[in-house]
């Protein structure tokens, strides 16, 4: 909205036409949804509490947690209302790339709030049913997938690219593009959900990674660079960057509260939209390998679960009683049931997420 009003008044006003840059309404972007996200989080907190919309604690984590039983839950819906007004404030409203990756978004946060809403509101443990919850992740993911797949004429937007090779790409097809990106989108949406177990464990390192793909996606938004860099030419994934800056900074502005001790809890409203978004992200720039690197603190807390529970299981069968590898899944209650503080936890797995990430952003260039 504001990019046509400043398009307008360049037509009279030179000056105005510094705001069709890409990298300036990043930032305005970035600023936007941080303000919206302080400014609004007090409001979204005392109307949660009003609510009573509080978290519940297992009893059998760690001791430490029970204090945090009633604190303020569904608190991703700040982050997701500053990234809708933000985007829709700075983004290039014609781009397809945009309203995939809003839409998207969106939905899975509809998803998480249905879920959370009736696990807090209604008593309900279970909240929704696995198969439901995993029902509507599948449409999400496959209309993505296949809104992308037949929207490209260009073989090279749907080959899997090997990073730190030059010329190293798997022609997927049609359909093996669509089940990577499905997989993609629903898999990363997942296991930031599962991570976001502890304060302000989840939201940083989606941060992080947002803000690194800020870079790749400019990269593959411009013939020159992306020509430059050897990464596939993606016309229009450029203007995903101002969705990114919105993420980044209704991330921090998030971070503001839900820093130990939280005073509000993302819940599965932000966790599972913010997974969704950076999976459809790395997939429109093909980068799904740079993701599954630089979210390497989400993929170990994944497979810690998916651990537990096999392990569990075999012993269960094998031996009439099941056995676990860990304390207790995730990964980061393992930690905390060996002694580490929460705080210490959360510290550590983001120094993870930052050695990570560079990591990641070390391919745009070794090749």
């Amino acid at each position: 909205m504001l990019l046509l009003l400043t398009q307008w008044f360049a037509q009279d006003v030179r000056a105005f036409s510094v705001f069709n840059y890409i990298t300036l309404r990043t930032v305005l972007a970035a600023m936007t949804a941080l303000f919206f996200s302080l400014a609004l989080g007090p409001r979204v907190i005392r109307w949660l509490a009003a609510k009573k919309i509080g978290q519940a604690v297992r009893a059998d984590g760690p001791q430490t947690h029970l204090i945090k039983s009633g604190t303020p839950t569904m608190g991703g819906v700040l982050i997701l209302i500053s990234i809708a007004i933000t985007t829709l404030l700075w983004g290039d409203l014609s781009n397809r790339y945009v309203w995939t990756v809003l839409t998207v978004t969106l939905g899975f946060g509809i998803i998480g709030w249905y879920d959370d809403w009736k696990k807090v509101v209604y008593r309900d443990p279970n909240g929704l049913a696995a198969r439901w919850k995993f029902f509507w992740q599948s449409v999400l993911g496959l209309g993505a997938a296949l809104f992308l797949a037949f929207s490209t004429d260009n073989p090279a937007q749907t080959e899997l690219i090997v990073p730190f090779f030059k010329i190293v790409a798997y022609p997927l097809g049609v359909w093996g593009f669509v089940a990577l990106t499905y997989c993609v989108i629903v898999g990363t949406s997942n296991a930031v959900n599962l991570t976001d177990g502890l304060d302000g464990l989840a939201i940083m390192p989606t941060v992080m990674i947002a803000a690194a793909f800020v870079l790749f996606s400019y990269v593959a938004g411009s013939a020159v660079y992306s020509k430059y860099l050897l990464l596939p030419y993606v016309p229009g994934s450029g203007e995903l960057c101002i969705l990114l800056g919105a993420v980044a900074g209704a991330g921090l502005g998030f971070l503001w509260f839900n820093a130990y001790p939280a005073e509000v809890f993302m819940g599965d409203v932000g966790a599972l939209s913010l997974g969704a978004a950076l999976g459809c992200v790395a997939v429109i720039v093909r980068q799904e390998i740079v993701l599954f690197i630089m979210g390497g603190v989400f993929v170990v807390e994944t497979l810690s679960v998916m651990v537990q529970v096999s392990w569990f299981r075999y012993t269960k069968k094998r031996y009439g009683e099941g056995r676990r590898i860990l304390l207790m899944a995730p990964l980061h209650h393992h930690f905390e049931k060996s002694g580490w503080k929460e705080t210490q936890v959360v510290v550590r797995f983001w120094i993870i997420t930052i050695m990570l990430v560079l990591f990641g952003l070390s391919t745009l260039k070794l090749r």
